[in-house]
């Protein structure tokens, strides 16, 4: 567990992911508490990419796989 209560997710979890996911399910991934992910979301400082939707933010998956090390498969849909 992290300190946001929740499990790490796994590679079979990180190859699940649709192209975008929730800044939570991001910050989850990289071990970032709710309040530090939307402080650094805020502050234009969070490690990959982000989209504003409206008052939410949306992360693509291709970013955080590459933050990670891991390419995001070429051709997948």
């Amino acid at each position: 567990m992290t300190g946001t209560d929740r499990p790490v997710l796994t590679f079979g979890d990180l190859a699940a992911l649709p192209v975008t996911v929730d800044l939570m399910t991001a910050a989850r991934t990289l071990g970032i508490g709710r309040t530090t992910a939307y402080a650094m979301a805020r502050a234009e400082e969070f490690p990959c990419p982000l989209i504003r939707v409206g008052g939410s933010y949306r992360v693509p998956t291709a970013g955080l796989l590459r933050l990670l090390g891991l390419e995001p498969a070429r051709g997948a849909a």
